[in-house]
C-alpha cells in the first residue's frame, strides 16, 4: 500500500520530470538520509521511501525548506509488491539502503529490471554482491544498470587500488580495514549484518594459510591522528572481487570498534558461536546496538580506514603503499554513501553508465570519490 504525502505532489503532466526521480528505499535511515541530503543539494528530484510515512515526510519537509522543492515522501514496503509501486512512481533509479543484505535475495533488483529502472544498493554481503552478475543478461537486455556494493567496500577499496596500481608490476598482498568512532551514528542493519558471521568459519580468501573465523585474529592497527585501533576478521565481497581483478596473491580485511570493551566483548561472543553453542547473535542485534551506546561517553566520533598494498615495483624491488582516510566530527558515515550518491546523480541526469549487472568495483575513481567528501571533516594520508 502506497501513501503519498499531501505536499510536494505532482500531476501526470510532470511525467518528464518524474522520470528523473531517484527513489531511495530506506530514505530516512542511517545511510538513506545522507544520500537524500546530498542528492537534494544537487537539486535531484527525490522520492524518500520507507515504512513510516511520518519519518519520510519529516525528512522531505526538511529538505524542501532547505531549497529543493522536488521531493516527495511515501510510505512503502519494499518487500511487498514493489513492481506495482515502480509502475506508479516511474523513477529513473532506485537506491536500496535496506540492509542487511547477507541473507537477502534479488527480488528488489529484479523488479527494477522488469520495469527498466536502474538499481543501486549499498550491500556489503559477500555472496549477495558477488552473485549480482547473475542478473547481467537481463540488465543488458533492459538497457539498465544493476550495481551492487556501492559503498566503502568494494567501491572505495577498489578506487584506492586502481589509483596506486600503476606503481606496481605485481600486487602480492592487500591488507585493509575500517574502524569507526564509538560516537559515530550506526544503524541496526549494519550491526545485524556483522553479527550474521561473528564466530563463524569464513569462506577462504586467496592466500589464507589457515581457517578464519568472524571477529577473531585480533591485532592492533595504527592510524594517523587516531592512534592504535583493535581489529578483527570480517567477511566482505572484496575478498573475492579484488584478487580476481588485480591478481592479488594474499588479501585480508578487518574491522574494529573504538571501544576496547565492546571489541573484546564481540570477540568473546564469537567464541560462543565458534564452540557450537546455540546462539543466534543476529537476533539480538537490537539489544546489542542499544547496549553499545552505553559506552559512547568513553569514545570519540573519529574513525578511519586503512589500505596497505604490498608488491614489487617496475624495477622488481619490494614496494609498499599505505593509504588512510580519517573522518572526524561524526562524518564517517558519509564515506560509504558516496558511490550511491555519485551513481544516482549521473543516472538521474541522464549520463550513461555501462548497462549490465555488476559489483561496484572500478566504477568510481578515487579523486571523484574524495571530491564528494570535500565539504566534510575528512582527510587522507598516504606514504
Amino acid at each position: 500500500m502506497i501513501r503519498w504525502s499531501t505536499t510536494g505532489s505532482r500531476s501526470e503532466d510532470d511525467l518528464g520530470w518524474l522520470m528523473r526521480d531517484v527513489l531511495i528505499l530506506g530514505g530516512y535511515g542511517n545511510f538513506g538520509k545522507r544520500i537524500a541530503v546530498a542528492l537534494a543539494h544537487y537539486n535531484i528530484p527525490l522520492i524518500i521511501a520507507g515504512r513510516s510515512q511520518d519519518k519520510a515526510e519529516a525528512l522531505a519537509t526538511q529538505l524542501r525548506r532547505e531549497g529543493n522543492g522536488n521531493i516527495r515522501a511515501i510510505a512503502l514496503d519494499a518487500e511487498s509488491n514493489l513492481e506495482r509501486h515502480l509502475q506508479e512512481l516511474k523513477p529513473a533509479v532506485v537506491v536500496n539502503t535496506c540492509g542487511p543484505f547477507q541473507n537477502k535475495d534479488y527480488r528488489i533488483a529484479e523488479a527494477c529490471l522488469r520495469q527498466k529502472v536502474h538499481y543501486v544498493d549499498l550491500a556489503d554481503g559477500r555472496e549477495f554482491v558477488n552473485g549480482i552478475a547473475r542478473l547481467d543478461p537481463a540488465a543488458k537486455a533492459a538497457g539498465v544498470c544493476v550495481i551492487s556494493g556501492a559503498s566503502t567496500v568494494p567501491a572505495l577499496s577498489s578506487a584506492v587500488v586502481d589509483f596506486y596500481k600503476g606503481e606496481f608490476s605485481e600486487i602480492e598482498e592487500l591488507e585493509f580495514g575500517i574502524s569507526p568512532g564509538q560516537k559515530t551514528e550506526r544503524g541496526l542493519a549494519t550491526t545485524e549484518g556483522i553479527l550474521t558471521y561473528v564466530g563463524k568459519k569464513l569462506k577462504p580468501a586467496r592466500g589464507d594459510q589457515k581457517p578464519r573465523y568472524g571477529w577473531q585474529d585480533l591485532y592492533r592497527q595504527p592510524y594517523p591522528s587516531l592512534g592504535y585501533r583493535w581489529m578483527a576478521n570480517c567477511d566482505i565481497p572484496d575478498l573475492d572481487l579484488l584478487p580476481e581483478r588485480y591478481g592479488i596473491q594474499k588479501i585480508h580485511f578487518s574491522a574494529g570498534l573504538e571501544s576496547r570493551i565492546l571489541h573484546f566483548g564481540m570477540f568473546a561472543l564469537s567464541w560462543l558461536v565458534r564452540l557450537g553453542l546455540p546462539v543466534n547473535l543476529a537476533q539480538h542485534a537490537p539489544f546489542l546496538l542499544r547496549a553499545s551506546h552505553w559506552f559512547d561517553r568513553f569514545g570519540t566520533d573519529d574513525g578511519g580506514m586503512h589500505v596497505i598494498i604490498r608488491g614489487k615495483n617496475h624495477a622488481g624491488a619490494v614496494h609498499e603503499r599505505r593509504w588512510f582516510i580519517i573522518a572526524t566530527k561524526g562524518d564517517g558515515p558519509q564515506i560509504p554513501c558516496v558511490p550511491a550518491i555519485l551513481i544516482a546523480k549521473k543516472l538521474a541526469q541522464g549520463q550513461p553508465l555501462q548497462p549490465g549487472a555488476y559489483p561496484c568495483v572500478g566504477v568510481v575513481g578515487l579523486q571523484e570519490y574524495l571530491g564528494e567528501l570535500a565539504r566534510f571533516a575528512v582527510k587522507t594520508f598516504d606514504g
